[in-house]
């Protein structure tokens, strides 16, 4: 088991070290380890929740502490049962299942194994894995630099949209495409964001879009939470209008809303 509090990334670095595989993918994702679970981060193919075993909480609502099993966490894509439920949990420690070795998870992300020079499904070393993760998300500016503003992001401000067969069928022939086990289809919202229109660099009130990746939006220093706000506004309005798709934020808001 895992104290919530610790950093996410110096414990992925750690059980690497160690010989632990299932965390390799998702090397270099910001924050703690008591927040991973809530948002069920994820990365390159994999999520936190295939390696997840329990969670150990502080029931705020009962007012006494409640375990949860995987299943009960509820997880999907990019949520959880505890982020259904704003503030009612509050995470101690994760307990995690990993597998003792020095083979990856298997590779399911395109990218990932064009980088690698191996094939899908494939598994190689979790420190190959790891360093590869790294220099990818390094070069789309998604691991903070303090002397790069360009990095000044909460990481991907969208999720990727999951649509019914019939209206990703109403996309573009162009637009990438992700089967789901239940028959719907995920797009990419980085795709749809560049096809709207939204331009990697433009900048809006101290606030803007990494000149590395279309969906971080960032801070030169000088923005306010608003202006985020009204940057996000705006692309999420330029991709409604041009597919029909209003894009779901990632980011976790206090005090304002889209």
């Amino acid at each position: 088991s895992v104290a919530s509090g610790e950093n996410w990334d110096e414990f992925v670095a750690f059980m690497i070290e160690k010989g632990f595989a299932g965390l390799e993918s998702m090397s270099g994702i910001p924050g703690s380890v008591g927040a991973a679970p809530i948002q069920n981060i994820g990365a390159y193919g994999h999520e936190i929740s295939e390696v997840i075993a329990r969670v150990r909480t502080w029931d705020r609502k009962a007012g006494a502490y409640k375990t949860f099993s995987n299943l009960e966490c509820e997880f999907t894509y990019r949520s959880s049962i505890f982020k259904k439920n704003p503030g009612r949990y509050v995470i101690i420690d994760v307990t995690f299942q990993l597998r003792n070795g020095e083979m990856s998870m298997p590779i399911k992300y395109k990218e990932l194994a064009n980088y690698l020079g191996v094939e899908l499904e494939s598994r190689v070393l979790i420190s190959e894995v790891r360093n590869a993760v790294l220099a990818l998300r390094a070069a789309k500016g998604m691991l903070l630099d303090s002397k790069d503003h360009d990095t000044w992001s909460a990481g991907s401000f969208f999720v990727n949209p999951i649509l019914s067969a019939e209206a990703a069928a109403k996309l573009p022939q162009d637009a990438p495409r992700w089967g789901q086990s239940d028959g719907r289809v995920k797009t990419s919202a980085a795709w749809l964001m560049e096809n709207a229109g939204v331009r990697r660099g433009q900048i809006h009130n101290g606030a803007g879009v990494s000149s590395k990746h279309v969906l971080a939006l960032v801070n030169n220093g000088q923005a306010t939470a608003s202006d985020i706000a009204e940057l996000a506004r705006s692309a999420r309005k330029m991709v409604k209008e041009k597919f029909g798709i209003e894009l779901e934020p990632e980011v976790q808001f206090i005090g304002i809303t889209l």
